[in-house]
């Protein structure tokens, strides 16, 4: 019998009843009014059967001979090639079903949202570096060293430090697969010295006391939107964590008691935080408070008052007043605290720490609470306000300041 040809199938047309072309060996093309099918019958246990090879042209002629052949293979050893089918298939939808990508989607709904940054650095992660190459895997069946392929292609880029974002990142997916019973175990634990380490760096900051006046003077004489200026004036007399400070909402300000809570869920170190604030704090607030305090954010958007200032907002006018990324940033005020407090004011490393939301922990391994050195911190933001604004006017006689410390120590 004669073999098909690709410009017979080709050219195949409808006619007013179905017809098929033969290819020999039961295969056949089907061809009716909805289009052009790829057909194999054959006998198994004594039954006619027809087992379905594709459509037209989705699957080309050589694709269809070569399902053909693997049907004809599996007659061979006594497996009937529609069971077969349908046992992959239903493997194939079982893998899929517990895929990567559909248990990251999943585990994605679990957890608690963060910040709008960390949600599009996190998403970009999976969707650049993460479900390109293994997405549509089973996520059982991911061992360490594809997990690392994948990571080396990040490094690759000379990206180190997204890399081990994207390991910590996959790490939290196979463990949610592991706990809902998708997984054995997570393989992100077996690269823990696998990738290149990043060189640490630090914020920029600015920590000399000469250098600090004229940009707290230049920081007080800024010009612009009341929710800028109000962002801007705060970042150095709070010296909290830039996304603690843009999310800050007004049910967090006690005036009452002078000081903000933080709660647990908006803390790096998952504990609550309270915030002492010294008066020219409380007088910034106030003045802000008539313009913003009707909404959610002390510090609203400029798109609306649903989202917060963006995490540029700040950054941005410190850019405008002439400081570049090398000499500050917004998280860099709090080095600039850490160091003055310390170094300058004497004031004890401990009630730093506590006030950075810094993890410490006692004799006994115990993490302190929230109000642990309270009053010695209300006391502290004070003299810590009082001192920028004496650098601001030029004075940088600090010796008043140091007993003060001492005092209070």
């Amino acid at each position: 019998m004669q073999k098909l040809t690709a410009t017979a199938v080709t050219q195949a047309k409808p006619k007013p009843k179905p017809y098929s072309l033969s290819d020999g060996g039961g295969m056949y093309l089907l061809v009716n009014a909805t289009g052009k099918y790829w057909r194999y019958d054959y006998r198994f246990a004594g039954k006619r059967k027809t087992l379905a090879l594709g459509v037209y042209p989705a699957t080309s002629l050589k694709q269809a001979r070569e399902k053909h052949q693997r049907a004809r293979e599996n007659l061979a050893n006594d497996i009937d090639p529609s069971t077969h089918k349908k046992a992959t298939s239903a493997a194939t939808h079982a893998a899929l079903a517990n895929s990567f990508e559909l248990l990251a989607i999943e585990w994605s709904k679990t957890r608690s949202k963060k910040s709008d940054s960390t949600e599009k650095r996190q998403n970009a992660l999976l969707e650049k570096d993460l479900l390109p190459h293994l997405g549509k895997r089973p996520i059982a069946d991911i061992k360490a060293p594809e997990l690392l392929k994948t990571l080396r292609k990040i490094e690759s880029r000379g990206a180190i430090e997204t890399a081990h974002r994207a390991k910590r990142l996959a790490g939290q997916i196979f463990r949610y697969a592991v706990a809902t019973g998708r997984a054995e175990r997570d393989p992100s634990v077996d690269l823990k010295d696998a990738l290149t380490q990043p060189i640490k760096t630090h914020f920029n900051s600015i920590t000399e006391p000469a250098e600090v006046g004229p940009l707290i003077a230049a920081i007080n004489n800024y010009q612009a939107t009341p929710v800028v200026m109000a962002a801007l004036k705060l970042t150095p007399l709070l010296f909290c964590r830039p996304g603690e400070l843009r999310h800050l909402e007004w049910t967090e300000v006690n005036f009452a008691e002078t000081r903000i809570e933080l709660p647990a869920s908006k803390m790096k170190m998952k504990e609550p935080h309270i915030i002492p604030l010294a008066s020219q704090a409380i007088a910034i607030l106030k003045e802000l408070q008539p313009i913003t305090g009707r909404g959610k954010y002390v510090f609203p958007g400029a798109r609306g008052a649903s989202r917060p200032l963006s995490e540029n907002g700040v950054r941005t006018a410190l850019r405008t007043l002439g400081y570049t990324n090398d000499q500050i940033s917004p998280h860099g005020f709090r080095a600039t605290a850490r160091t003055i407090l310390d170094e300058i004011l004497n004031f004890p490393v401990d009630w730093i720490e506590h006030q950075l939301a810094h993890a410490v922990k006692d004799a006994n391994g115990r993490a302190y609470n929230r109000t642990k050195h309270l009053p010695q911190r209300k006391k502290m933001m004070q003299t810590w306000a009082d001192y920028l604004d004496g650098l601001a006017n030029g004075n940088n006689n600090i010796l008043p300041l140091r007993r003060m410390a001492d005092e209070q120590n």
